[in-house]
């Protein structure tokens, strides 16, 4: 049963207007502190709500320092905030929008280093902290990757379902986990997920990079949602592959670095989502129900511009994410103001 429209999306940086903050991001001998990242984050949702964007992934810098081992002046710092986490949890429910965190490549739970996963855990254990104090459903999430491989896939694995046995009630319940572009597919993650009950996030471009069992998408997919069982609407990532030739710098035989042209990497995202690959992926999703984190560089900027070609091109997605044959004059006027807005 459909309760509202599917959500669109986007990552920490507002493009649109660069003069907002997504972190406070001094160093630590200026003393930042996570109420000045929720002051920052409190200008963020007015945008997004301005915009009638409903989804919206926080920095995982939002608490700075606040777990870094050798500066226990910050350890305090998640409940020092308790106040102002409440009161952008109740802003973001009042204004309907899906906030999450998507910790940093630093953050592993398969590695044989105890002591990193040690510090792993304790990173998820202080973003799960900020999502309880701001009293957000099980829709609130840490998307995390497996890790690395270490030369044994099947070992790596069995590590990640040992650790997660182990981390503290408030990651496991809102931890998911993401399949990637190099090491662990969508059938590693499921297998994962078999062991342990965690839910899953289902990412477009990296099922087409990385897909060896070559399974179908949308069984996969829906294999994938299924594993939300019920615990909020489930959420996954579309981005669309960047085909510009890259410039890279290389040594020369004679040592100096030269600039060299090469082909596009499938794994880089592009800056916008290409509207035909979104609509396609989207027909083929027909009948299931899901939020959508959009990846691409642009951010904001390419998510008012999928909403706008949506409308153009699909009228009949458009309708999933609430968008009527009346949103055009206003989105494309919205994405011209957003575009021509001089940076600070």
């Amino acid at each position: 049963m459909v309760t509202h429209a599917m959500r669109l999306g986007f990552p920490v940086k507002v493009m649109g207007r660069p003069e907002l903050k997504s972190n406070d991001a001094r160093r630590w001998q200026q003393g930042p502190h996570l109420d000045v990242s929720l002051g920052y984050v409190d200008q963020i949702l007015d945008y997004l709500a301005r915009h009638d964007i409903r989804m919206y992934r926080l920095s995982s810098d939002l608490a700075p320092y606040a777990t870094h081992p050798d500066m226990p002046q910050f350890h305090d710092m998640v409940r020092q905030s308790a106040a102002g986490l409440k009161a952008i949890g109740n802003k973001a429910k009042r204004l309907d929008i899906r906030l999450s965190f998507h910790p940093s490549q630093y953050v592993v739970l398969n590695s044989p280093d105890p002591e990193l996963v040690k510090k792993s855990a304790w990173d998820l254990l202080s973003q799960a902290e900020m999502l309880d104090l701001m009293e957000l459903d099980d829709e609130a999430v840490l998307v995390i990757h497996v890790g690395g491989a270490y030369g044994n896939k099947p070992e790596a694995l069995r590590r990640w379902v040992e650790t997660f046995a182990t981390l503290p009630e408030p990651v496991r319940r809102r931890l998911v986990l993401e399949h990637d572009d190099l090491r662990f597919s969508a059938a590693d993650v499921l297998w994962v997920h078999e062991h342990t009950g965690v839910r899953l996030i289902f990412d477009h471009q990296h099922f087409l990079c990385l897909n060896p069992e070559r399974q179908e998408m949308r069984p996969t997919v829906e294999r994938i949602l299924a594993s939300w069982q019920g615990r909020g609407r489930p959420k996954l990532h579309f981005s669309s592959p960047r085909t510009e030739m890259r410039t890279v710098k290389r040594k020369g035989r004679d040592g100096k670095a030269k600039e060299a042209v090469l082909a596009p990497v499938w794994t880089g995202h592009a800056d916008f989502c290409h509207p035909f690959e979104f609509i396609g992926f989207m027909s083929v999703m027909e009948g299931l129900e899901f939020d959508v984190m959009l990846e691409a560089k642009a951010k904001d900027l390419a998510l008012i511009r999928l909403r706008l070609d949506m409308v153009r091109y699909a009228p009949e997605v458009a309708r999933r994410f609430g968008l009527g044959a009346s949103s055009e004059d206003v989105l494309e006027a919205e994405e011209a103001a957003l575009m021509d807005a001089p940076e600070s």
